[in-house]
């Protein structure tokens, strides 16, 4: 994966340890930069409420009042938790010009953010993450600090 420019890591890896900690599928989706299948992830419809953590390193990234319906086939959210949760980059892969979300913490990748799809949000954003990205801790959407 590449590096992301003007920031370090505070959780940092080799790359083999990331694949001793993740599954295969984990490896390719937030090491790797993949995505996996639309509507097939584990939180694409979940409703619970909680904190989502970055299956990675365990920090906290969106809480579940900030996650909306988008029927766009991966849980969307319209905030991150905290304004230094994600990392957004440039991604002109496959043809396109995207905006890529990273783990602020750990930089590995948990999708992409769009704007001005119409979503009534108060934000106009869509963080559209991959579920193999995110574990729920379900609870209290406001954990005490």
């Amino acid at each position: 994966m590449k590096p992301v420019v003007g920031a370090t890591p505070r959780v940092v890896k080799s790359e083999q340890e990331w694949r001793a900690q993740l599954s295969p599928d984990e490896f390719a989706v937030l090491r790797q930069a993949g995505t996996e299948r639309p509507f097939t992830g584990e939180y694409t419809d979940t409703k619970a409420t909680g904190v989502y953590e970055c299956r990675a390193c365990g920090a906290e990234l969106f809480r579940s009042d900030t996650k909306f319906e988008s029927h766009c086939g991966w849980p969307s959210f319209y905030d991150p938790a905290d304004s230094d949760a994600v990392l957004l980059r440039e991604d002109r892969a496959m043809g396109m010009k995207r905006i890529e979300v990273l783990c602020g913490s750990c930089h590995s990748h948990l999708g992409h953010v769009f704007e001005g799809e119409g979503y009534p949000t108060p934000t106009d954003q869509r963080y559209c993450i991959n579920s193999i990205s995110l574990k729920l801790v379900p609870g209290s959407e406001n954990p005490p600090a």
